[in-house]
């Protein structure tokens, strides 16, 4: 008996560890995966370098087409995006992790902006967005107030005001701000992400996001699972082999070259949290403004993996 016991305990070991090791090498050759280009493509420019035919990069405000379409596993967009249109009925995809938690920054052709700075005229990019939204509540948490807040249409049109004008304070992004250092070493910013920080220990926000189709995660869950490992692996090459990264970003265009994407990898606060992980964060960066999120934080279902 003991004899039966221990061979079936071996038989059941060894089928775990077959199990294991399926999900381990699954294929992962056939998803397809939609990002838009700048920052949120720099999650996944380790694993797309190494198989550029499964990606495709759009247009930003060709997102919810993407979504609607399904023609894509997985999807890197806005976050907030993303939520909007599952709670809409607009969308099948899931949170399956976040993967930047804000590249937003003050700046001024000034030895050093300082938060006094901040309370004179200000220059912020997308008005009625979650961007825009955020930089405000940093504002107000930390007790300030601007004279005067206007807005241009994007961070390149703040970018190129930051370099014609000597006196204004903008918003802008990386690698836009990178960019723009590059051409006038006067520049200095102050991290949005830093005043929230400071505000209220929130360590960034959940800005972009990586959707899975709900379809491929119920019909493939292996190579779901496979693609998800590797990337957090590409992600975290954001951190640890940044040269990579930025070498990856300029061969698939993603950024001019690589040296503007050396300099402004860091700055664009890549990391993979997977979504129940992120559970917590979703929910607070949605509260500082509902309406971008659909007027409510998102549902459990929303969140890939946390049922």
């Amino acid at each position: 008996m003991k004899k039966f016991l221990a061979m079936m305990t071996a038989l059941v070991l060894a089928l775990g560890l077959c199990a294991f090791a399926a999900a381990e090498g699954a294929d992962i050759s056939g998803l397809k995966v939609t990002t838009p280009g700048g920052a949120p493509a720099l999650a996944l420019a380790a694993m797309a370098v190494e198989n550029p035919g499964q990606y495709t990069t759009i247009a930003a405000d060709t997102i919810a087409a993407a979504f609607a379409g399904k023609e894509a596993d997985f999807i890197i967009a806005p976050l907030n995006a993303g939520a909007k249109l599952y709670k809409a009925g607009k969308s099948t995809y899931k949170l399956a992790a976040v993967v930047s938690w804000g590249n937003l920054f003050f700046a001024a052709q000034k030895e050093q902006i300082t938060e006094d700075d901040l309370k004179g005229s200000i220059t912020l990019f997308g008005e009625n967005t979650i961007n825009a939204s955020v930089v405000l509540y940093a504002l107000k948490e930390n007790g300030i107030e601007p004279a005067e807040v206007t807005y241009l249409a994007g961070a390149a049109d703040t970018q190129s005001l930051l370099l014609s004008d000597g006196n204004a304070i903008v918003v802008t992004a990386e690698p836009a701000l990178t960019a723009a250092r590059m051409k006038n070493d006067k520049i200095t910013g102050i991290s949005v992400n830093d005043l929230l920080k400071q505000a209220n220990g929130m360590d960034g926000y959940t800005q972009a996001a990586l959707f899975v189709k709900a379809e491929t995660a119920e019909n493939n869950p292996e190579a779901v699972a496979e693609f998800l490992k590797q990337a957090e692996e590409a992600c975290g090459k954001c951190t640890t082999d940044v040269t990579a990264v930025a070498e990856a970003a300029a061969a698939l265009e993603i950024l001019p070259n690589a040296k503007v994407a050396e300099k402004a990898i860091p700055g664009c606060a890549i990391r993979f949290v997977s979504a129940k992980d992120a559970k917590e964060q979703v929910e607070k960066t949605a509260q500082i403004d509902l309406s971008q999120f659909g007027g409510e934080v998102p549902a459990d279902d929303f969140y890939y993996g946390a049922e």
